[in-house]
């Protein structure tokens, strides 16, 4: 039976057209489907494998689909970290007539989780700061960009491994709004949201036994609302100083971009006694994921992109070559390429390559610490596949259990 349906597509895949489109998503069969860890969700949501490609498929209304669909888009086009929109399924039908819901596509982020998967009696105190630091900045990202969520919660987030730390992406955009600037009202408004929907989620966890004994899901919630507000103190506040203090202005912009931040132009004005206030226009975060992209190519999260980076500058420093571009070229073939080139294919769905990179790195460090004397990154590379990467579960949590344990 020929089945008709409408998709509105920014990337054309005619593998879209073979999926069970006349079937309610809940009823969708196994053959079909891809297991893995999925969040809380007020809709019916799918994974689908398509061509080597993972898609999420959410049913809902379509105004509310096309809505977040644009928004979604919008996000992509000024590199916001939000999950991709790939398309809109309508005019489906069952096979007795009956319509159904429309659906909406997004490409499915490789390498996260969400936050459930994150959660077991094993959690440690400083990965629950990790993963609050990350929401907060996602969140104070957010609203630099003129984005007013309206449904801020651990929910809509998904999180992936960045050296050490969490990176943070937006998942459901479907209360949102992209204005120019948020008014303090806005972003009160979204912060008082989160703070209510992330207590009602560790409570939640509490209640399926998923959250530690000694954390409190009234001081979660607080913490939160706290990390953004520190966050975002530091990147607006009105700085005044002396005309003799001038290089303040440089080590605040120094210390913004340490923090993934990339300053646009700094606002100047005099001040009583002759002092002057500045403020720094903070256009968006990614400073060093930036960089190394310019240099080499790679795509990396932001604590990535700085532990990367630091590795490169090592490199130049050791080769004495003064052309930054050289030197990026030369460390790109000579250092990482070899490296993710060592990887057995088997192994290769364990870590994405700027991680695995990094990992290495920090093992090459302690074998180091070990032998009183450099072991080289050839040693380092083939202890860490035998004795750490062999015994890693396929997209294993930052807890280390397996995502298939981590949710119940």
């Amino acid at each position: 039976m020929l089945v008709t349906v409408r998709i509105t597509s920014a990337l054309v895949d005619p593998a879209l057209l073979d999926l069970p489109w006349s079937t309610p998503l809940e009823e969708w069969p196994a053959d079909h489907l891809v297991a893995l860890p999925q969040g809380i969700s007020r809709h019916v949501v799918r994974f689908v494998k398509l061509a080597g490609t993972v898609y999420a498929v959410k049913e809902t209304g379509e105004r509310v689909a096309e809505r977040e669909y644009d928004l979604l888009r919008a996000l992509e086009r000024i590199g916001f970290p939000s999950v991709e929109a790939v398309a809109i399924v309508a005019d489906r039908h069952a096979p007795d007539g009956e319509p159904l819901d429309p659906v909406l596509i997004t490409r499915h982020l490789q390498f996260s989780l969400p936050y459930r998967a994150l959660f077991s009696h094993t959690l440690r105190p400083e990965t629950m700061a990790r993963l609050l630091d990350a929401l907060a900045a996602l969140i104070v990202r957010m609203h630099i960009t003129g984005f007013f969520w309206g449904d801020c919660s651990l929910s809509n987030t998904l999180f992936r491994r960045d050296a050490g730390a969490f990176a943070a992406y937006l998942v459901d955009a479907e209360t949102g709004a992209l204005r120019n600037k948020l008014s303090n009202g806005q972003r009160g408004e979204d912060l008082e949201i989160a703070r209510v929907n992330i207590f009602g989620e560790a409570l939640d966890l509490q209640a399926a036994g998923l959250l530690h004994e000694s954390i409190d899901p009234e001081v979660v919630s607080e913490e939160v609302v706290q990390r953004y507000e520190r966050l975002w103190h530091e990147i607006t506040y009105e700085q005044e100083f002396q005309r003799e203090d001038r290089h303040h202005v440089e080590s605040r912009i120094r210390r913004l971009n340490e923090m993934g931040f990339d300053v646009a132009e700094v606002a100047m004005s005099l001040a009583d006694r002759g002092a002057f206030k500045v403020r720094p226009k903070v256009v968006d975060a990614g400073y060093h994921t930036r960089r190394l992209l310019r240099l080499t190519g790679l795509d990396a999260e932001e604590n990535q992109a700085r532990r990367l980076l630091n590795d490169l500058d090592t490199y130049r420093a050791e080769s004495d070559l003064s052309d930054e571009q050289q030197a990026a070229h030369r460390w790109l073939t000579e250092v990482f390429e070899p490296v993710v080139r060592a990887v057995p294919g088997h192994l290769r769905r364990k870590l994405e390559p700027t991680e695995l990179f990094v990992q290495v790195i920090e093992h090459r460090w302690r074998l180091s610490e070990e032998a009183g004397r450099d072991v080289g990154l050839a040693l380092a590379v083939q202890s860490f596949l035998a004795d750490v990467l062999v015994h890693r579960p396929d997209e294993q949590a930052v807890l280390g259990i397996e995502v298939t344990q981590a949710v119940p």
